[in-house]
């Protein structure tokens, strides 16, 4: 099995949130598109946002990801991610990259601390964390073969979603129909039709992470749930709840066009401009630090232990 490495700078710092590029716009005329490219995220007083951190040792480094993993399944509790045992998060080791962390077995989303994570290698053995805490056999066929197809993704998450189970059942990608969907423009989502169980077996393993693809961000599971990922679980985290929002507004559109009201999509230059302009880590890392800083208020810390 090939090594992938994590990006990583021996300085404890973070970047400025990337902005869009004027030739990400695909018509009108120069001007107007330069002005709306460098238009400001937020106004321009203070300090200027923050992007992904990075560290000065793999300690760090690996404490800070583990703790927002834990926020991360706070934040999934919250939304009512949850259904039974079902759902897990994965996140890339960034010492050890052939090996990743997931949640224990049937511990629900909203208990979910740092003690309680589990370090994995590509094999399954529990080589650090909680190693007395059970793995999802499931979620490992799945996280295992999308982390070895894919060295640039850290973080993965599944859950069974009750909006994205709905739009699953039509087998059908999301329209191109706001401004969020953008996101997973073009081959930033996908479909994936065999839905055959649960997934015990790795040959179905391979064949989701196949579906997923390289440019993928997000993947609609037929007759099964949603997955989403990223460089960082702040923003697969953040694409999950996303992607979820997205199959409701798709549901309630169809609803309305089934009553005779015709839905109207996005522009395509529009809607690629804006795929550029947001879909990117930095940003959609950016995205889940209210959420993140939020779960800190509600339990007071708790789950950083």
């Amino acid at each position: 099995m090939s090594t992938v490495s994590i990006t990583f700078i021996a300085e404890e710092k973070s970047h400025p949130v990337p902005l869009g590029n004027a030739s990400d716009h695909a018509s009108g005329d120069s001007q107007s598109s330069l002005v709306k490219a460098n238009a400001p995220l937020s106004l321009t007083q203070g300090a200027p946002l923050q992007g992904i951190p990075y560290f000065s040792s793999f300690e760090k480094q690996r404490r800070w990801m583990l703790e927002h993993m834990a926020g991360a399944f706070r934040f999934f509790a919250r939304k009512g991610f949850t259904e039974g045992v079902a759902g897990h998060m994965s996140l890339r080791d960034p010492e050890n990259p052939n090996s990743f962390w997931t949640n224990p077995f049937a511990r629900h989303f909203g208990l979910i601390k740092v003690s309680d994570l589990i370090l994995v290698d590509h094999d399954g053995n529990a080589i650090g964390g909680n190693t007395s805490l059970p793995v999802n056999a499931a979620g490992f066929q799945i996280h295992e073969h999308i982390h070895h197809a894919f060295p640039h993704v850290n973080a993965a998450c599944h859950a069974h979603s009750v909006n994205g189970r709905a739009w699953s059942t039509f087998g059908r990608r999301l329209d191109i129909l706001h401004q969020d969907v953008c996101n997973f423009y073009g081959d930033a989502h996908q479909v994936y039709e065999d839905f055959g169980g649960v997934v015990l077996d790795p040959a179905e393993g391979e064949r989701l992470a196949a579906t997923l693809g390289p440019r993928g961000k997000g993947l609609i599971l037929q007759n099964h749930g949603l997955l989403t990922v990223g460089k960082t679980i702040d923003e697969a985290a953040y694409l999950f709840s996303l992607l979820e929002t997205c199959c409701e507004i798709q549901l309630k559109a169809e609803a309305a066009a089934a009553a005779g009201l015709k839905k109207i999509p996005v522009k395509e230059d529009a809607a690629v401009f804006t795929y550029k302009a947001t879909s990117n880590p930095e940003g959609l890392y950016m995205d889940f630090q209210p959420e993140y800083e939020y779960e800190l208020k509600l339990s007071g810390g708790d789950f950083l232990d």
